[in-house]
């Protein structure tokens, strides 16, 4: 019974493109593409989603303990969601100012949001034209068929014409029946990522950093130049392993990278050995 059922849909589907024409192929092909489309989309989005913020933070917060944000950056990077390129660039300031970290920061936001919503804008067209593009094969068809009428009048005709004539209207609600709900669905998934994007900027809101650096020359230069800097709490000679200047600061006033400040105060080269960020 359940095959006979099937079998006799099938044949009447068979039946509708037939009879409906090339506008009810071109329905069925934009239907297809879109539902094509809206796969691919939510596969993409469920991929990424698969990590929670909480854990990448997580991962961040052990690694920092461990080798700083160096480490940090290692741990996170196998994750490759656009949470995890968020915090990486946010795990870069003392490399750079927070300027260009906020720049970062955002450029990625702009490129991985044109990855979540490409196609989007194509999918809803297709919901938005589909059963207008039906209504005018519908509409068409009628036209024709009492056009046929005023040759050869006929019940049985006219009830043919208006079946063909209406093929095509089906053809487009049962794209929209089929896409909308998948839209939808695609617009909640984007949604919940844009909810971690933010609360992963909330996160990374970094109020205290410590890090060490080695510079082979002009240390009380350097110091005093530090001192000077916007943001900076405090410097000072140390000599543990590779460093010999610690600087402690507040990333959310840091004018400008640590090397930029040496560079610009000493004209002396030096290179970040550790850094340590704190919420």
């Amino acid at each position: 019974m359940i095959l006979e059922f099937f079998t006799e849909l099938f044949l009447t589907i068979i039946d509708m493109f037939s009879k409906g024409g090339i506008i009810t192929y071109i329905i069925t092909l934009i239907g297809i593409y879109g539902l094509i489309t809206s796969i691919q989309k939510i596969l993409y989005l469920k991929r990424i989603s698969k990590i929670d913020t909480t854990e990448i933070m997580r991962t961040v917060t052990i690694a920092m303990e461990k080798g700083g944000a160096i480490e940090a950056l290692k741990e996170i990077n196998q994750y490759k969601n656009p949470v995890s390129k968020i915090i990486s660039e946010a795990l870069k300031i003392g490399y750079k100012n927070k300027t260009e970290v906020e720049e970062g920061m955002e450029q990625v936001f702009i490129v991985e949001l044109s990855k979540m919503t490409s196609g989007l804008n194509i999918l809803k067209t297709i919901i938005e034209l589909a059963p207008f593009i039906g209504l005018i094969g519908t509409v068409i068809g009628i036209w024709l068929t009492f056009k046929s009428l005023g040759l050869n009048p006929s019940t049985e005709a006219m009830a043919e014409g208006i079946y063909i004539a209406l093929i095509t209207s089906i053809a487009g609600l049962t794209v929209v029946i089929i896409l909308l709900p998948l839209y939808t669905y695609i617009k909640e998934l984007i949604d919940s990522e844009m909810d971690k994007i933010e609360l992963a900027n909330k996160m990374t809101n970094w109020n205290y950093a410590v890090v060490k650096i080695k510079v082979s020359a002009n240390i009380d230069c350097i110091i005093e130049g530090l001192q000077e800097a916007a943001g900076i709490v405090s410097a000072k000679k140390i000599s543990k392993g590779n460093a010999n200047v610690q600087i402690s600061f507040k990333p959310s006033m840091l004018e400008k990278s640590i090397n930029n400040i040496i560079l610009e105060k000493c004209d002396s080269e030096s290179e970040i050995v550790e850094s340590k960020l704190r919420q």
